[in-house]
């Protein structure tokens, strides 16, 4: 299977990416520490950097990272039930999702492209490009639940909760 194979290597790429951004926030949080508490000099632009790259690592790794089982479930409703109503549960919520999501669009693109004439306070980087990672989740997302919509109609639905596996508890 050479998509799986490429779906792979795209993700680890993505992982590698979401890495080298939590890396790049820890060490700026780390000289902002420094540079306020030892050597008594606060830099400002430590924290626009710092709330950035934590808005582009929830969205980015949202986007393409987060597995689909990996996503937040009612698991104590999904385990009573049966396969059919999981299908049944995922097609609704593909629905909804892409729906208010496509439904969105528009007015996102108008509001990200808009916000070109506004800049950062320290870095004067434009918002237009610090706001782009959401259109980007949003497209990620629809795709992602356009694939959900259709694996609940022609496939399977989402496995029922098993808490004998190890999860992240979320």
């Amino acid at each position: 299977m050479p998509l799986a194979r490429l779906s792979a290597w795209l993700r680890r790429r993505a992982e590698d990416v979401m890495v080298l951004m939590l890396l790049a926030m820890f060490l700026v949080f780390l000289l902002q520490i420094v540079s306020r508490y030892v050597l008594n000099l606060p830099m400002g632009w430590t924290h626009e950097v710092s709330v950035v790259l934590w808005i582009w690592l929830v969205l980015f790794g949202g986007a393409f990272v987060i597995r689909d089982s990996e996503e937040m479930r009612f698991d104590l409703v999904y385990s009573v039930v049966g396969a059919r109503t999981r299908r049944a549960f995922a097609l609704i919520t593909a629905v909804v999702t892409v729906a208010a999501l496509v439904w969105s669009m528009p007015a996102t693109w108008d509001y990200v492209t808009f916000m070109k004439v506004e800049k950062s306070a320290y870095l004067r980087i434009r918002f237009d490009w610090l706001y782009s990672i959401y259109v980007v989740f949003a497209a990620a997302m629809i795709l992602r639940h356009l694939w959900v919509g259709f694996r609940a109609i022609y496939g399977r639905g989402p496995e029922a909760y098993d808490p004998t596996k190890a999860s992240s508890g979320v």
